[in-house]
């Protein structure tokens, strides 16, 4: 995470500023990044949550301000900006961060944002291993347990087909933020889903091949085919921008843009607690109610982008809204597979929490 200094006192706080004349919340908060910490990259539309803080202000009196938070994928750092010479910038990582800054509900909200409590859930020994440590039998249960039919790879393949996504996800996202490397980041989300449909292919496969699984079949094929829909809709939507040769993009493709990139990163956060659903399974809903809100909120946004659409070239310029249609749809149903990939994580957990 990035953080940067206040002007007043040099603490580390994250880019913030006060709500601007004409424009979303989100977007202006896109705007104080730039100008406070010199970042560039979509930006979420639906906050991440809030904190208070008090500010001092030029009359000396001291006032409680709330402030919403929106999650920004940095994509391009600035060499200059307009307040390098007045603050520091540094990457953290997530428990720095929190450590670092001083409000209590902004450093809560900064160790709610990864998945650096739930690593554990990376490195569990399994139950098989558990006991055979607390029996102190080694060496004759790691013989036994090579006699047990195979369990597959599941885990691995869910959170590198999590990691395909979200990476694709960043390039669709640099693709509409427009500019000369659109033929580059077509050419990477083609890539990446082909490579996604590499990880689906050996899933179904090792379904086939396994005789114990750690979830339903069922729920194994329908998890690894939404999370495959969400990267085979963002290679739709860049062939469509390739076959309408489209170059530049409305402010709600980019705003469904970022609510894709930060979907794709809470999905790849949810994949590693899989290993250990009773012990997740909190933070897991917590992550899954976070993408159906997103969902709801895209939705808006997708509406809003086509009505804006409809008045400005309905009458005048019929092939240009049918074009933005199409592109509206295609991102529109990459949300959608987001939420059905929440959806079946949901029922994972009602089975096995």
């Amino acid at each position: 995470m990035l953080l940067i200094t206040s002007r007043g006192t040099g603490r580390w706080v994250i880019p913030k500023g006060n709500p601007m004349s004409g424009m979303a919340p989100h977007a202006a908060a896109a705007q104080e990044a730039e100008e406070e910490a010199g970042v560039l990259g979509p930006v979420c539309p639906t906050p991440l949550g809030s904190y208070r803080y008090r500010k001092r202000r030029g009359s000396g009196a001291s006032l409680m301000m709330d402030v919403d938070v929106f999650p920004l994928a940095v994509l391009r750092e600035l060499p200059d900006w307009k307040e390098k010479r007045e603050r520091e910038r540094r990457w953290f990582t997530l428990a720095e961060a929190a450590d670092a800054v001083e409000e209590p509900d902004l450093r809560d909200l900064i160790r709610s944002f990864g998945a650096s409590e739930f690593k554990a859930a990376t490195q569990r020994t399994g139950v098989l291993g558990a006991v055979a440590e607390k029996s102190r039998l080694g060496p004759m249960f790691a013989w036994f347990q090579r006699l047990l039919p195979r369990t597959g790879n599941f885990f691995e393949l869910f959170e590198a087909h999590a990691t395909t996504v979200m990476a694709a996800g960043d390039a669709l996202a640099r693709l509409l933020e427009g500019g000369p490397a659109g033929k580059e980041h077509i050419r990477e989300v083609i890539e990446r889903e082909h490579d996604a449909d590499n990880i689906t292919r050996e899933v179904l496969q090792t379904v086939r091949k396994t005789f114990l699984t750690p979830f339903d079949r069922g729920a194994i094929t329908s998890l690894i085919g939404a999370l495959d829909d969400s990267i085979d809709e963002m290679q739709a939507t860049v062939n469509a921008i390739a076959l309408y040769e489209v170059e530049s993009f409305e402010p709600e493709m980019k705003d469904m843009a970022g609510i894709i990139v930060d979907a794709a990163r809470i999905t790849a956060e949810a994949m590693p607690l899989l290993r250990n659903v009773a012990q997740n399974a909190g933070r897991l809903h917590e992550l899954t109610e976070r993408i159906v809100r997103m969902e709801g909120h895209a939705d808006e946004i997708h509406a809003a982008g086509l009505k804006r659409s409809l008045k400005q070239y309905g009458a005048t310029d019929t092939l240009k809204f049918v074009v933005e249609r199409e592109l509206y749809k295609h991102l529109e149903r990459i949300v959608d597979a987001f939420e059905d990939v929440a959806n079946e994580i949901d029922g994972i957990v009602i089975d096995h929490a």
